[in-house]
């Protein structure tokens, strides 16, 4: 058991992503990245390899620049629901990598949904 919490995090993440792919049926993904100071989300279409739309808290139009809270989080969520349906994006599945949905990216989540995505 001396399992550090970057091999957890490396396990939960190919765990996740492992069992997303098998249920995607050609959807495009929206993966979600946080740091201890910033969040970012992106929507990946994986049969091609391009990203569709992303959003961070790195871009300083959104107003929480370099900032990973839950007000952001929430912001960065109906940004990138915003950017998909703008190009005509309505369903996708939901990668949290290796984070716990919770907190921040459940906040994200909530947000993502309420601006119209569908996961």
């Amino acid at each position: 058991m001396a399992n550090t919490k970057r091999e957890l995090f490396q396990k939960r993440r190919l765990r996740v992503r492992n069992k997303l792919r098998a249920v995607s049926d050609g959807r495009v993904r929206l993966s979600v990245h946080r740091s201890n100071k910033n969040i970012s989300a992106q929507i990946i279409d994986d049969a091609q390899g391009v990203t569709l739309a992303a959003a961070s808290t790195l871009e300083k139009d959104l107003g929480f620049y370099g900032r990973n809270n839950v007000e952001a989080a929430a912001r960065i969520g109906a940004a990138i629901a915003e950017r998909a349906r703008a190009k005509g994006i309505e369903e996708c599945y939901f990668d949290r990598g290796g984070f716990l949905y919770h907190g921040k990216i459940k906040a994200l989540a909530d947000a993502a949904r309420e601006g119209g995505l569908k996961f």
